[in-house]
């Protein structure tokens, strides 16, 4: 996506979210609640799901209304916000995979679509791709298969590399998941590991200070928790002229090294047709989980340039975005 349809859709989204009381003036329309990390870290995401619904017929205040609540990355937030989703009748629930298993214990007769998941299966959210079952369906992202992938672009970037700090939220079942993977991968390629466990934002700058060995480069596991501090977790590793690498390419926009990954706003337009289907009739337990079949590297020569690095040409020119 480039940075003029970008901003468009963040405007498009920003226009959109003061309606969204419409729910209690409209009566009956049906409701969507969508369950982010943050307004601003969502704004692309939430773009790409309001414009996809309208090209599906749902116009927000017109057919349909769309309750936004923002988690700041504190998961006790997921229960309070299920609660209130129940409260208001909502007919489908969008949000993430790391908020699911909450969001069930409130309910588990209001559908729920996760635009975004790590690993469904293995961290319980549906029993099988094919037939998800219960009231959860979505989109995975393969996360945990992309890692080794992740590794060797970075590793292609910075030849150097030896010492990986790999940074992930401990209480988050599906990036603990993603850092298995990643430390699995991390030592198969013989690199040090420095494995960086949060739990809240305020682990953030410690973990950051207590680095006893200068990792050569910084691979994040990206839930909620990372999207509601992007800018302190970019913003240290800068600092630390930490070369970062992440799974999607709004992180490289804000200002990370490069991210190799699905395009987040493409899945969270395609969950639209999820919603669509729900809104029409479909059990969630009988819609498929589908899994991006395009990945995009994105690599940031401004980041490159003040972190001192020189990017491989060969690898330059095989990124699909280079942001400048």
């Amino acid at each position: 996506m480039r940075r003029r349809e970008f901003i468009t859709l963040v405007v498009g989204a920003a226009a959109t979210w003061p309606a969204m009381t419409s729910a209690q003036q409209a009566g009956k329309l049906p409701i969507v609640g969508f369950l982010g990390a943050s307004a601003s870290g969502f704004a692309p995401w939430a773009a790409a799901f309001v414009g996809r619904m309208r090209e599906l017929g749902w116009v927000e205040g017109s057919t349909i209304a769309i309750e936004y609540r923002w988690s700041e990355g504190r998961p006790e937030r997921y229960a309070e916000i299920a609660a209130e989703f129940v409260r208001l009748k909502v007919d489908v629930i969008l949000t993430v995979g790391s908020a699911v298993p909450i969001v069930r214990q409130a309910t588990t007769a209001i559908p729920i679509v996760f635009a975004v998941a790590i690993d469904p299966v293995g961290s319980g959210l549906v029993a099988s791709l094919a037939k998800p079952g219960g009231n959860a369906t979505g989109l995975s992202i393969q996360a945990n298969e992309l890692a080794g992938k992740r590794l060797e672009l970075l590793r292609e970037a910075i030849p150097q590399l030896r010492r990986l700090g790999i940074l992930f939220n401990a209480d988050n079942t599906q990036p603990v998941l993603e850092m298995g993977e990643t430390q699995a991968e991390a030592r198969r390629l013989g690199l040090e590991i420095a494995p960086l466990a949060i739990r809240r934002a305020d682990d953030i700058e410690p973990t950051f200070q207590n680095l006893k060995v200068r990792a050569d480069a910084l691979y994040v596991a990206v839930d909620q928790l990372m999207v509601a501090n992007r800018t302190r977790i970019l913003t240290l590793a800068l600092a630390e002229r930490l070369p970062t690498i992440f799974s999607e390419r709004d992180f490289v926009k804000a200002g990370a090294f490069m991210s190799y990954g699905p395009n987040y706003s493409d899945l969270f337009r395609h969950s639209a047709d999820y919603v669509d289907k729900i809104l029409h009739g479909t059990k969630p337990g009988d819609i498929p989980v589908e899994q991006p079949t395009k990945f995009e590297l994105v690599i940031n020569l401004s980041t490159t340039k003040a972190l001192g690095l020189t990017i491989p040409p060969a690898l330059l020119t095989r990124a699909d975005d280079v942001i400048e």
